[in-house]
């Protein structure tokens, strides 16, 4: 089943501090109210994944911490 992730702002979406001024491969995110969006920055039309912020908090939580070994 595919569903659509709402309209977001052209003005919501901010690249990471950590993917540094000169390179176009990284994430955008968008944090709004409810939910959180992911997308591509190469591809901003493309496909975006959005999920309850309340679960985007857990997963940066979990990345912070380290669960989520690289490997």
């Amino acid at each position: 089943m595919q569903s659509r992730t709402p309209a977001i702002p052209s003005n919501a979406w901010f690249k990471s501090s950590y993917s540094g001024a000169n390179t176009s491969e990284c994430a955008e995110v968008a944090a709004l109210a409810v939910f959180t969006a992911v997308r591509d920055s190469k591809v901003p039309d493309g496909p975006r994944i959005a999920v309850r912020r309340d679960s985007w908090v857990g997963f940066i939580r979990g990345v912070q911490r380290g669960e989520f070994g690289a490997g």
